[in-house]
């Protein structure tokens, strides 16, 4: 971008890099930084959005943003999510430049030291790429060094203020701006060295007390007020004092966040899941650590030494199996926490992309312990009786409520990790079968939710699930619209407890084998009847009648299912213990393995708590 240097009089070009180390985005991946409207970070109506997470990619700085659903600018998020607004400027901070001057050319200012602080969504960029911005915070003034490059004579440091970084200067060189590559501005009058000196080191010291206290909106204020260093430093007493007074006196203290052996734990395991390729659930994007990890390039070897030597124990001389098992053994060691701290985190990334079929059609619910838990439904009143002229308001009996149950059991299995496997630097043995032990949990409740579907249960009336005596079993057929119509008809006809009104209940899902998972499809969303044998077009009169198909190769026989929403009428329920879903992982030193072991485990139960949500044609 050209730009124009008011304070030495003269044009150049701003260079932002992105090589290694020299984008800090610290601001950005926060979480806290804004997306504004034209970089407007004059008020909280500017604000449209804040930056979920960034990253640099091939050489592109990347972001996920999440918009407000605000109504007053619900018009802007419809125009970028349609694309005509698509236009990307970024605030930034330089905090070091390297100047590149050779003889009859425009110098380069490339930033090598810089910090994005927001994105904002603007109509005309200043970069056709739009990774480029109009900053405001850097229009604070804060300070910069600036580093000679390809200097005839020496390389010389010198901290200056950012050039044209000030509304009006950004303006002035805008203005300014040459119709070709070599121009001949008109220099302003310049200022005494001395004077300019003195008014960059009062800058510079005004930023870095308005930096360390929090202030940083302050300090374009007291720069352009001509305060000494001396006033600025009493006003910023002042402003902590009150600040404190509103805290109840409790501004000045110290707060531990994360521990420090808990955050190099955390690094050592996102070193392991990165070796190990481990996909996050949360972004479906592989784990990365980060450059500055202690733990990067290390072996998991090397990750047992350096954890003894943490703890003040020379490992010189130690063979690799001593030295493994003392890094398991020894009192305070992190090695088996952050082992433990990998494969926690692999099982539950495993177990949550793992696909299955069973929460689309049954209920989620939870228990507290692995007694027999009681699932109530209330009866329901009849119609209001009518009432003659002056006549008597007559008692209401209640109807009586049904009762069923559900069990929580335990599933599980233990894996074992070998010293020799730590030697090896086995990841496939650790990494690897910590997901598919995920991915067997994951299978487990999906093939046990199917063989009780199939078993079809007797229910706390003595009926089984399905029967003639609940009113929600068909003949057996293939889908067809007109199977499914009378189906549906059947569920609709269902009545509450106590027989006092009909549920009137919608199918919400179609359940039933492979073979027949294409017809339903076509059948619910075909616009004519397919079963029509003429020529004629005869309206689908159950067309749409499910939002959900679910085929599985688990339904081995010709039955298919209508099931209302679960949410709505219950037929099934899964239910874990304490609502915990997902696998729980246990780990302790083998003394019968030279190693460690892990114990995976999953508790559930599964139970028919209501036969009036479903239907089962066959």
């Amino acid at each position: 971008m050209r730009r124009y240097d008011w304070w030495n009089d003269e044009y150049y070009n701003e260079e932002l890099s992105l090589d290694e180390g020299a984008c800090d985005l610290s601001r950005l991946a926060s979480g806290n930084a804004a997306v504004l409207d034209s970089h407007n970070r004059w008020g909280l109506n500017g604000q449209i959005g804040v930056v979920e997470r960034a990253w640099i990619e091939n050489g592109e700085g990347r972001a996920v943003l999440r918009l407000s659903a605000r109504d007053e600018i619900a018009g802007l998020v419809k125009d970028i999510v349609d694309g005509i607004i698509r236009n990307i400027s970024v605030g930034y901070t330089v905090q070091r430049y390297l100047v590149d001057r050779k003889e009859g050319e425009v110098p380069t200012y490339r930033a090598v030291e810089w910090q994005p602080s927001e994105i904002s969504f603007v109509t005309v960029p200043a970069d056709a790429g739009s990774s480029t911005r109009q900053s405001p915070d850097a229009a604070q003034g804060f300070p910069c060094v600036f580093t000679r490059a390809s200097a005839p004579t020496n390389t010389q440091e010198i901290d200056m203020p950012n050039p044209a970084s000030t509304p009006a200067n950004a303006a002035r060189a805008a203005d300014a701006a040459p119709a070709n590559d070599n121009p001949t501005p008109v220099a302003p009058a310049a200022a005494p060295a001395n004077a300019v000196a003195d008014a960059n080191e009062r800058a510079a010291q005004i930023n870095e007390l308005a930096r360390r206290h929090g202030m940083d909106d302050n300090a374009p204020a007291w720069i352009r007020g001509d305060l000494s260093v001396d006033q600025v430093r009493a006003q910023i007493l002042d402003q902590l004092a009150t600040r404190d007074q509103a805290a109840g006196g409790n501004l000045n203290r110290v707060d531990t966040v994360v521990d420090e052996a808990d955050k190099m734990r955390a690094a050592a395991a996102d070193v392991i899941l990165a070796r190990g390729m481990v996909v996050d659930p949360s972004t479906r994007e592989r784990v990365r650590a980060a450059n500055d990890n202690p733990y990067r390039g290390m072996t998991l070897l090397e990750m047992a030494r350096f954890s003894l030597e943490r703890l003040g124990v020379r490992t010189a001389g130690l063979n690799k199996l001593d030295l493994v098992g003392r890094a398991f053994t020894q009192s305070g060691s992190d090695f088996p926490v952050l082992l433990e701290n990998a494969m926690h985190r692999t099982l539950q990334a495993a177990y949550a992309i793992a696909p299955d079929t069973w929460s689309r059609f049954c209920a989620r619910g939870s228990v507290s312990d692995f007694r027999a838990h009681p699932r109530y439904r209330t009866g329901s009143l009849g119609n209001l009786d009518a009432l003659n002229e002056l006549g008597e308001f007559k008692n209401k009996a209640i109807p009586d409520g049904e009762k069923a149950s559900i069990t929580a059991g335990t599933k599980g299995n233990i894996i074992n990790l070998s010293r020799q496997a730590i030697i090896n630097d086995d990841l496939g043995a650790f990494i690897g079968l910590a997901a598919m032990l995920a991915r067997a949990a994951k299978r487990t409740v999906e093939a046990d939710v199917y063989a009780y579907l199939a078993s079809n249960p007797v229910m706390g009336d003595g009926f089984a699930l399905f029967s003639n005596d609940h009113g929600n079993l068909e003949s057996a057929g293939a889908p067809t619209v007109e199977t499914v119509d009378a189906a549906r008809v059947k569920l609709a006809a269902q009545k509450g407890v106590g027989n006092n009104d009909f549920l009137d209940l919608r199918p919400a899902i179609w359940l039933g084998p492979l073979s027949y998972g294409g017809t339903a499809r076509v059948i619910n969303s075909a616009e004519y009847d397919p079963d029509t044998a003429n020529k004629l077009h005869k309206p689908n009169k159950v067309r749409g009648l499910f939002r959900d198909v679910v085929d599985s190769p688990r339904i081995a026989d010709s039955k298919w299912y209508l099931f209302a929403d679960p949410a709505d009428a219950p037929v099934i329920e899964v239910a874990f213990l304490d609502g915990q879903d997902e696998p729980f992982l246990d780990m302790e030193e083998g003394f019968s393995v030279d190693g460690a072991r892990w114990k995976v485990r999953l508790d559930f139960g599964i139970a028919a708590i209501d036969y009036r949500g479903a239907v089962r044609n066959g």
